[in-house]
């Protein structure tokens, strides 16, 4: 059983419903437009959206992830960014994650996007992000990625409940054996080998990393880009 929080395209439930091993996924999306556009013109996802072991939810991801009867054995967080004035910081706060770990199974994870996760740009969320999670769960992973539209490198966080079950994902040969398994289809990106590559972090992010003592909470919000208006009464617009 897998929740996604966000992911209004489809592809994040597209992706998920290859595994032959998911019974239901639940996706809660805010943006009902945005759903219903994709469902009608984006010919890539049509398929994941008449599967009937999707679950179509349009509304708030928190409060749909809490109020729903019964847990998960992983939730994806596809979510907007932390931007100042977006509300969906809220879904990047201990307070949150708490409640997540309440929803999942035992031996289950969760996994979030993170923001930009490279050397100029990897401590305005990606390392609080981290940080946050590890005052949760016993084990977090940190992933980053280079997304071109993004033209970023990007980060990723993958949260267990327990020791064991994280263990196996330091197997190169176990998860390709998982994913011939399981996944049907062949992955374009990600097997084994890819999985060591994500999480090999360069030398200056794994510092940041450690030296991070922010936790994200919604007293103390941390926003890519900061927060608030810059001072532009004295910006010559002239030229524009």
């Amino acid at each position: 059983t897998v929740f996604i929080a966000g992911g209004g395209e489809g592809s994040t439930a597209r992706e998920v419903l290859r595994h032959k091993t998911v019974e239901k996924c639940v996706m809660v999306d805010i943006d009902g437009d945005v759903v219903k556009f994709c469902k009608e013109h984006l010919e890539v996802n049509k398929e994941a959206f008449a599967d009937p072991r999707l679950e179509l939810i349009i509304g708030d991801a928190r409060s749909g992830l809490e109020e729903y009867d019964g847990k998960f054995d992983v939730i994806v967080g596809d979510l907007a960014d932390p931007v100042w004035g977006n509300p969906c910081y809220q879904l990047y706060t201990q307070a949150y994650y708490e409640m997540c770990k309440s929803k999942l199974n035992p031996g289950g994870v969760l996994v979030t996007q993170s923001g930009p996760a490279g050397v100029l740009s990897c401590t305005e969320v990606y390392t609080v992000i981290n940080n946050t999670l590890k005052q949760v769960f016993p084990k977090v992973v940190p992933a980053a990625s280079h997304v071109p539209s993004f033209a970023d490198t990007w980060g990723w966080q993958i949260a267990f409940c327990d020791e064991q079950t994280a263990a196996a994902y330091d197997s190169e040969a176990e998860l390709d054996r998982r994913i011939a398994e399981r996944v049907t289809g062949e992955l374009q990106h990600y097997d084994g080998r890819c999985h060591g590559c994500i999480t090999a972090l360069s030398k200056h992010v794994r510092a940041k990393l450690a030296e991070e003592k922010r936790v994200y909470t919604m007293e103390n919000p941390v926003f890519i880009h900061g927060a608030g208006f810059n001072d532009e009464k004295n910006v010559d617009r002239s030229g524009l």
